[in-house]
């Protein structure tokens, strides 16, 4: 039995620049800051005594040839691995795996490629792997999506990536401090909304308004390099303020980034005292992002009882094997 641990990922600055739309059409392409969150993706795959194929995730498919999964991205995964008969595969994830804006697709296939090439006998990096799930899900699956998520959970810790015009991407680990990092866990919240959204549809919407919208991904990319550099100084009022003027820029980016529901729920966050914040994700649902003390974190628990606060809690360790008998 192989089991991998995939983190899923938090942006903070950025998002929208990885869509080819964008890094293809600009002068030094896009970028993003952005930290692998301590909540993960476990994918099992487990030597099955049939030559069928048993994946279970929210439903259960029992198959003799791989190519009859309706699972697209385990069907993929297989099929580049070179794994594709008598497995069976599990995936488990610590929070809602669709739509909540942590990239927890794009996890899942790091995750699958990962355990699959280890089950297989062969030791993928995790660059090549985000490389491989790029290829999957956009290249393959024709998915309007960006680059980040890949990396982003395939690599680990705290990072500015880079995505280049001529679709390479390129990773700058942030060396933050224990001390940092204990900070940033007390003084960054996640709120999740208790709604999620296709991310591909938003994503489709905001690549074709692209070619409008250049002035103010240009001013995203220069947030995501300014927040790489308040990170690394420890001033996360600053990264706060940051956010909250990205997530200004970015409701304008598509309809649908935003609902009634969600502003009303950030409204509420920066009435308790936050510096500022964001959606996380496309749009549409998922958690939100926000920078206050253990006092706003207090406060906006109280105000809003019924949705769940986590802390961010940053994961070092890229995509890994946890277990392997």
């Amino acid at each position: 039995m192989i089991i991998s641990q995939t983190p899923l990922r938090v942006s903070f600055c950025g998002g929208g620049s990885d869509l080819p739309a964008y890094y293809q059409n600009s002068i030094g392409g896009g970028c993003v800051t952005s930290l692998s969150l301590a909540k993960y993706i476990h994918v099992t795959v487990n030597k099955r005594f049939e030559n069928d194929i048993r994946v279970s995730y929210s439903k259960t498919e029992i198959v003799d040839n791989f190519e009859d999964l309706e699972h697209e991205l385990v069907r993929e995964a297989m099929r580049m691995t070179g794994v594709i008969r008598a497995v069976e595969i599990t995936t488990i994830a610590d929070i809602p795996s669709r739509g909540t804006g942590l990239g927890s697709s794009s996890a899942v296939t790091v995750g699958l490629l990962s355990a699959l090439y280890a089950y297989s006998g062969q030791d993928v990096s995790p660059q090549v792997i985000a490389e491989q799930a790029c290829k999957i899900e956009i290249d393959i699956l024709g998915q309007t999506i960006g680059r980040q998520d890949q990396y982003g959970c395939a690599i680990g810790g705290v990072n500015h990536i880079i995505f280049n015009p001529d679709d390479s991407v390129e990773i700058e680990p942030l060396c933050l401090s224990d001390d940092l990092l204990s900070k940033m866990g007390d003084e960054f919240s996640l709120l999740y909304t208790g709604k999620t959204r296709s991310a591909t549809k938003v994503l489709s919407r905001q690549s074709a308004n692209t070619a409008d919208n250049m002035t103010s991904l240009n001013r995203m990319v220069e947030q995501a390099k300014e927040v790489r550099e308040h990170l690394l100084k420890g001033d996360f009022s600053r990264v706060g303020e940051l956010l909250h003027e990205g997530w200004l820029l970015k409701k304008e980016l598509a309809n649908g980034i935003s609902l009634s529901e969600i502003d009303e729920l950030y409204s509420t966050i920066l009435s308790a005292g936050a510096t500022g914040g964001k959606l996380l994700g496309a749009g549409g649902g998922g958690f939100i992002l926000f920078h206050g003390s253990a006092e706003v974190r207090a406060r906006v628990a109280e105000a809003l009882p019924s949705h769940r606060l986590l802390a961010l809690e940053v994961s070092k360790n890229p995509v890994s094997i946890i277990f392997r008998n």
